[in-house]
């Protein structure tokens, strides 16, 4: 997929278990491995899991597999590695305390 059909899908996919708060940040003129940001919340530990699982599996269904997973573990912080696009899904006490957001805007 090209990069703005992965940010769409991966939206898309977010939208389907309901994350929350979505933002898509470009880091292209601040990251040289990555090109843009996908935030969001979810409501619980197995919520986010659940978000950052589905992401990934309906990517490699299309034929984009993710180059990694962290964090599904625990729950609190997921993040779907495409390369060039990269998924945070967190609590929103995660998000809060980490405020990527405004560390890339």
């Amino acid at each position: 997929m090209e990069t703005q059909q992965l940010i769409d899908f991966a939206v898309d996919k977010i939208d389907d278990l309901k994350g929350r708060d979505v933002e898509v940040i470009d880091v292209s003129d601040k990251s040289s491995i990555m090109d843009f940001i996908i935030v969001c919340s979810g409501n619980s530990k197995t919520h986010v899991k659940s978000i950052g699982q589905h992401v990934a599996t309906e990517a490699k269904h299309q034929g984009t597999p993710a180059i990694g997973i962290e964090g599904a573990d625990f729950g609190e912080w997921v993040l779907v590695d495409f390369g060039s696009i990269v998924v945070h899904v967190m609590l929103d006490d995660t998000r809060e305390f980490y405020q990527i957001e405004k560390l890339w805007q």
